[in-house]
C-alpha cells in the first residue's frame, strides 16, 4: 500500500510559477513510476507528466511540454512538478499517482495509487 500526499497548490497569476510536491509512503520508492494528472471543472482527468523509477526518463503532455518539469528525489520519497509560464487553462486539481514498474506510464488506469489532489488556480 502506498499513500501519496500532495503539497504546493494555490492561486497564481498567469505567467507565474508554482511547484507541487508529492510525498510517498512507499517502502521502496524506486519500485514506482510517478505521474501527475489534472482534472479541470467539467472535464475528465488528464495526463500531465511522468517520471520513471530513476528519474532518468520523463514524458509530458503536449499542453505542458517546455513549461512544466517533473523530477523526483528518491532519498526523500518525493516527486515534484515545477510549473512555469502558467496559463488560466492550467487551472485544475492536480493529482499525484504511483505505479509499480520500470516504465513511464501515461494512462490513468495504469496507476494503482492516487493522492487526494491539490487545487491550482491561475488567474488571467
Amino acid at each position: 500500500q502506498v499513500q501519496l500526499v500532495e503539497f504546493g497548490g494555490g492561486l497564481v497569476q498567469a505567467g507565474g510559477s508554482l511547484r507541487l510536491s508529492c510525498a510517498a509512503s512507499a517502502r521502496t520508492f524506486t519500485n514506482y513510476a510517478m505521474g501527475w494528472f489534472r482534472q479541470a471543472p467539467g472535464k475528465e482527468r488528464e495526463f500531465v507528466a511522468v517520471v520513471n523509477w530513476s528519474g532518468g526518463s520523463t514524458y509530458y503532455a503536449d499542453s505542458v511540454k517546455c513549461r512544466f518539469t517533473i523530477s523526483r528525489d528518491n532519498a526523500k520519497n518525493t516527486v515534484y512538478l515545477q510549473m512555469n509560464s502558467l496559463k488560466p487553462e492550467d487551472t485544475a486539481v492536480y493529482y499525484c499517482a504511483a505505479r509499480r514498474g520500470a516504465y513511464s506510464y501515461t494512462k490513468e488506469n495504469d496507476y494503482d495509487y492516487w493522492g487526494q489532489g491539490t487545487q491550482v488556480t491561475v488567474s488571467s
